[in-house]
C-alpha cells in the first residue's frame, strides 16, 4: 500500500475535526441563560459606554482581554456633565472647558479692551469659536473621530471650580473605547504654556494637530479679522500668511499642509500673538479659511476667520510650548528661542529697532507717550538738517536757471527721441549746470539716506504695542485712526505750505499741478492710519515749514566756480 502524501494527511484531518466539533456542539449543547428584562448584557453595556458620551457619572468599563493578533480593549474614559477650571496668573485668566477639551476665553490682565470700563484684553473669539469651534480643539484626519474628540466630555484634573493659580497643571482625558485622547497643559507665570497631547485609535497612535479656530486677538482694531496673519518661519525664513491666502487652492475652507519642521508657527493680529514651538516634535502647519456669519446694520453678512493647526503628519505624541501675549520686544527676546521676529520691522528692522528704543528712553523722561513722539520727530529733522539744506540750495540752483533749460527743451520738442539733435539738446541743458556748478540729481542724492530712517520710524509707530491705548490731547488711543481727523487734515495743510515754499525745478503746469495735489493724496493715504502716525506726520511737515521759511529768506549759498572752463574760440 502506497504511503498517504502529506496533502492527503491534511485534508483528512481537517474533515476529522469539522466532523468532531459538529457531532459535540448537536449533542453537548449548554441551556440558554434567560436574560432579565432591563438588565443589560455585558456586551450592550460595553456598547452603551462608546456611544453615549454623557451618563449619570464618569464611567469606566474593566478593559476585555485581547485575542491573539488583536487589537488591545481601550478603557473607556468620559465625564458625566460639562464643567470648567480657570488658571489664571498676574498676567493671564483661561478658562478651560472639558466638553471637547477646548479654551473658551483667553484673557490678558495687563491689556484692555474698547469698553466702558476697560476690561481684561479677550483673545478667543467667542462668536466665531461658537460658530467654527474653539482653540485648543483637535484636528485628526478622519473628519468623523475628530468631531467626537471636538464633542465629548473630558475628565478633567484639577476638577475645583475656583480658579487655580499659575504655575499649575491641567490634565484631560477622554475615550470611548476605541479612539482615546489626552492632553496635558502645563501653565507658567509667564506667557508660556507646555502643551503634550496624544492620540490613539485602538491602541494604535495616531497623527494630530491642536488647532485655533474661531478667530483671533483684539476685536476693536478697524477691519479685525482681515487683520489676523497665520506665520511660520522655517530654513531661517518667516513667511507671513494673509487671510486670502490660506487653504488649499479653489477650496480656502480645506486645511493646507505646510510641512515642516518649523522653528516656530502660529496666528497673530498687530499687536498679540499664539506662537507654538517645537519641543521633541517636528511641527508642520495647517491653514485654511472659513467664514463667520454676522449682523451688519440689521443686514446678514459674513467675515473671513484666519484659522491653523500645529502638529505632525506622523503617528506620536505631539509635544510643544506656547506663547501666548503681547508682541512687546522687550519680552519676546527672552523666549528661548528669541521671537524678536514677532515684531515685524522688515528689511528696517536695523534701524527700527534703535529708534524704539530711544523712543522708550525718551519716554522715561517724558510720560505721555504723544509728547514722546513729537520729541522725536524734532531730533530726527534737526539732525537730518543738513542734509536738508544741502538738498535745497541744489534745487535754489535749479529753480534759477529751470526757464534758460525750458527755452532749450522748447526748440527741440519738434524731434523725436530717436533724433541725433536729442543729443545736442542735452549738450546744451548740460552746458548750462556745468557753468552754474549744479549736480543734476544734487537735490535727490541728499534726501536717500533721509528715506530709510523715514521708514523704519513708520514701521516703529504703526507696530509699537506701547502705543496701544496711549491717550494724547483728543485722542484715546494713539494706534488707532484720529476720531476727528484732525491730524490728516492738518499734515495735509502743513505739507501744501511746505510745497509752495519749496523751489520748483520745473515750470511744467501740469507737474505743477501734480505736486499741489500731493497733500490730498497723501491725507487721503493717511486718514485711517495710526494715529501716532500721523501726528509724526504733521509735525515733521510743521517742523519742515519752519526750515523752509529759514532756507527762503537766507541768501543762497555763493555759486563754485565750474570745475571746466569754457574754452575760448
Amino acid at each position: 500500500m502506497n504511503e498517504l502524501s502529506d496533502q492527503v494527511r491534511g485534508i483528512i484531518f481537517v474533515v476529522l475535526v469539522l466532523l468532531v466539533i459538529g457531532v459535540w456542539s448537536h449533542f453537548y449543547t449548554p441551556p440558554a441563560v434567560p436574560v432579565q428584562k432591563g438588565v443589560p448584557t455585558a456586551a450592550s453595556q460595553q456598547a452603551g459606554s462608546a456611544q453615549s458620551p454623557a451618563g449619570p457619572s464618569a464611567m469606566k468599563s474593566a478593559p476585555a482581554p485581547a485575542a491573539p493578533g488583536a487589537p488591545a480593549k481601550i478603557e473607556a474614559v468620559q465625564a458625566s456633565a460639562e464643567k470648567t477650571v480657570v488658571v489664571q496668573s498676574s498676567l493671564y485668566r483661561v478658562e478651560l472647558s472639558n466638553r471637547g477639551g477646548v479654551v473658551k476665553s483667553w484673557k490678558l490682565n495687563k491689556y484692555f479692551d474698547d469698553q466702558k470700563p476697560p476690561r481684561p484684553l479677550e483673545l478667543v473669539n467667542t462668536d466665531g469659536s461658537q460658530q467654527l469651534g474653539w482653540p485648543f480643539s483637535l484636528v485628526l484626519a478622519d473628519s468623523q473621530l475628530e468631531s467626537q474628540a471636538n464633542n465629548a466630555l473630558y475628565e478633567m484634573s484639577p476638577s475645583a471650580s475656583d480658579a487655580v493659580n499659575a504655575p499649575s497643571e491641567v490634565t484631560l482625558h477622554w475615550s470611548d473605547g476605541h479612539l482615546d485622547i489626552t492632553k496635558k497643559l502645563t501653565f507658567k507665570q509667564d506667557y508660556d504654556v507646555s502643551i503634550d497631547v496624544s492620540a490613539s485609535l485602538d491602541g494604535r497612535l495616531i497623527p494630530v494637530s491642536l488647532a485655533w479656530r474661531g478667530g483671533f486677538g483684539d476685536r476693536a482694531v478697524y477691519k479685525a479679522s482681515q487683520l489676523v496673519t497665520v506665520f511660520y518661519k522655517s530654513n531661517g525664513k518667516l513667511n507671513l500668511l494673509q487671510y486670502k491666502k490660506l487653504g488649499a487652492s479653489g477650496n480656502q475652507g480645506q486645511p493646507l499642509e505646510q510641512a515642516g519642521p518649523m522653528e516656530f508657527l502660529g496666528i497673530e493680529d498687530q499687536f498679540f500673538t499664539a506662537t507654538f514651538l517645537p519641543v521633541d516634535t517636528p511641527l508642520s502647519l495647517w491653514d485654511w479659511t472659513q467664514d463667520h456669519k454676522i449682523t451688519v446694520d440689521d443686514k446678514p453678512a459674513t467675515e473671513p476667520i484666519a484659522q491653523m493647526a500645529a502638529g505632525t503628519p506622523t503617528a506620536g505624541p505631539l509635544h510643544m510650548r506656547a506663547y501666548i501675549g503681547p508682541k512687546d520686544l522687550a519680552i519676546l527676546s527672552t523666549v528661548k528661542p528669541s521671537l524678536e521676529e514677532q515684531v515685524n520691522f522688515g528689511w528696517t528692522g536695523v534701524i527700527a529697532k534703535p529708534l524704539l528704543f530711544i523712543l522708550q528712553w525718551i519716554h522715561r523722561t517724558i510720560p505721555s507717550w504723544g509728547w514722546t513722539i513729537i520729541a522725536l520727530t524734532v531730533v530726527i529733522n534737526f539732525a537730518l538738517f543738513p542734509l536738508k539744506l544741502k538738498s535745497q540750495r541744489s534745487m535754489q540752483r535749479m529753480a534759477a536757471v529751470a526757464p534758460e533749460i525750458r527755452s532749450i527743451q522748447d526748440r527741440y520738442k519738434k524731434y523725436s527721441m530717436s533724433d541725433p539733435r536729442k543729443r545736442q539738446m542735452n549738450e546744451e541743458v548740460m552746458a548750462i549746470y556745468q557753468r552754474e556748478g549744479i549736480n543734476p540729481v544734487g537735490g535727490c542724492l541728499p534726501m536717500l539716506p533721509q528715506l530709510p530712517i523715514w521708514w523704519a520710524l513708520w514701521r516703529v509707530l504703526n507696530g509699537a504695542i506701547e502705543l496701544r491705548h496711549a491717550p494724547w490731547m483728543w485722542i484715546h488711543d494713539l494706534s488707532a485712526k484720529d476720531p476727528y481727523y484732525i491730524l490728516p487734515v492738518s499734515m495735509a495743510i502743513m505739507m501744501y505750505f511746505s510745497t509752495k515754499m519749496t523751489p520748483q525745478t520745473t515750470i511744467d503746469p501740469s507737474q505743477q499741478k501734480m505736486m499741489s495735489l500731493m497733500p490730498l493724496m497723501m491725507a487721503a493715504f493717511f486718514i485711517n492710519l495710526s494715529s501716532g502716525l500721523n501726528l509724526y506726520m504733521f509735525t515733521s511737515n510743521l517742523i519742515g515749514v519752519g526750515q523752509q521759511y529759514y532756507l527762503n529768506r537766507t541768501k543762497p549759498l555763493p555759486v563754485p566756480k565750474p570745475k571746466f572752463k569754457k574754452k575760448k574760440e
